[in-house]
């Protein structure tokens, strides 16, 4: 395992090319990454820049357009793999961490094929297929990262399926603007946060004004922008089924500095992978330690993230 600033790179290509000679070593490298830290690179994960780019382009051509085109993609409505639409400030991602303060300076396009939302507007049939191909890749990779964590926990690999059958995974493309006048007070790209649910997979790319997470003395590291690497963490309830032994960090996108122009606009593709909503989570027994305790009692994946949603919105 090597490591760039504190965070770890890791090359899952032999684990997906059946190399079976090498899955321990990965395993355990993911291991010690949860445990240290909970956020890490992959490389040679086999999903195509292609399928990335085509989301990534489509996305950008829909936060260009005018708010008041953007606004018909509201977040109300009932179809099933829906759009929603969240505005600048909308969400204030602090709050779930008790910090009362300014909406993030973001916008957001979101989509899950299990979850509700409005109709997709007219005329977004192209953005439309970008989220399910890309949606689609991301169910892919995920189950391969469900299978390594099984391994490094000492559990079947098919432990996690069944809470993932009818998985409640979102998808969203956030858009940073830039910011040619100075924010309100406090307020930044995204407040600091974790995650709520079992991990993230995330596309980001190198611009000013990017993504830290908090090490363990409380510093800010820097994610490093790793051509063609996904940065994976876990999430609040991976964290409750591992006893609180793999991490679920802050982390939060800080503003570019005051000169960065026009570079500054930033664009990211974050997959939330969680699981079904009548899970329970609950203590994994490789995780009990010697008094056999868990430090959290058990609760259902909809009841959690009905709490951490409420925080987040106000």
């Amino acid at each position: 395992m090597t490591a760039v600033e504190s965070i770890p790179v890791i090359d899952i290509a032999s684990w997906i090319s059946g190399d079976t000679g090498a899955e321990r070593a990965i395993a355990d490298r993911v291991d010690a990454a949860c445990r240290e830290i909970g956020f890490f690179l992959v490389t040679g994960h086999s999903v195509s820049e292609g399928i990335q780019r085509t989301l990534y382009d489509e996305a950008r051509r829909f936060f260009d357009l005018p708010d008041s085109v953007k606004s018909l993609a509201h977040d109300a409505g009932d179809e099933m793999g829906g759009l929603v639409f969240l505005p600048l400030e909308r969400e204030a991602l602090a709050g779930t961490q008790g910090v009362i303060g300014p909406g993030d300076y973001k916008e957001s396009l979101n989509y899950g094929a299990g979850l509700p939302g409005g109709r997709w507007p007219a005329g977004s049939a192209a953005l439309r297929e970008a989220f399910i191909t890309y949606f689609a890749a991301m169910e892919t990779l995920s189950k391969t990262m469900r299978e390594i964590f099984c391994l490094a926990i000492g559990l079947p690999r098919d432990c996690f399926e069944e809470d993932f059958a009818g998985h409640l995974s979102a998808l969203r493309v956030i858009n940073y603007p830039e910011q040619p006048q100075p924010l309100a007070e406090g307020q930044v790209r995204a407040g600091a946060h974790t995650d709520y649910g079992f991990l993230t997979i995330l596309r980001s790319e190198d611009t000013p004004g990017g993504l830290q997470v908090q090490g363990r003395g409380g510093a800010w590291i820097d994610a490093p922008a790793v051509e063609g690497a996904f940065i994976i963490n876990i999430g609040d309830a991976f964290m409750r089924w591992t006893n609180g032994v793999w991490r679920s960090t802050p982390h939060r996108v800080v503003n570019p500095p005051a000169k960065a122009g026009r570079g500054s606009r930033r664009q990211s593709i974050p997959f939330f992978l969680n699981p079904r909503a009548d899970t329970v989570i609950n203590c994994l027994e490789p995780f009990l330690g010697e008094g056999g305790e868990a430090l959290c009692p058990p609760i259902t994946y909809a009841d959690y993230i009905a709490l951490k949603t409420r925080q987040a919105n106000g």
